[in-house]
């Protein structure tokens, strides 16, 4: 079972890493704008702010790459709980507030990697 938790885990930091790309490169390009459902001039006013928010991405997904290198399996396990959880949180307020399919592209997903890692 730990190895499908830690399948899981990569597959959401790989999903925070391609979430990274999106909002710090591709934010008022093509790809960045029919992912977001954008309009080039409101993507061009809001690139600085996209790249804010990818940085934090990249963070979420370190975090998670952190726990599945971490040489103590107990310890990597609890980082692990604690940047999903914290995907988890984004996730909620990203679909209170913005677009009700992030919970489903980030929650939930992230849900189903947090029970996996606690039944390991």
């Amino acid at each position: 079972m730990e190895w499908v938790a830690n399948i899981l885990v990569a597959f959401i930091a790989l999903l925070h890493v391609y979430i990274l790309v999106l909002e710090m490169f591709m934010w008022n390009k093509p790809r960045g704008m029919k992912a977001f459902g954008l309009e080039q001039k409101f993507a061009d006013m809001t690139v600085s702010l996209a790249g804010n928010q990818g940085l934090y991405n990249g963070f979420l997904a370190a975090g998670l790459i952190f726990g599945l290198v971490y040489p103590n399996a107990e310890a990597a396990s609890h980082i692990q709980i604690f940047f999903l959880a914290c995907v988890m949180v984004a996730g909620i307020y990203g679909a209170a507030t913005a677009k009700v399919k992030i919970l489903f592209i980030q929650t939930v997903p992230a849900l189903i990697a947090l029970i996996a890692v606690l039944l390991a």
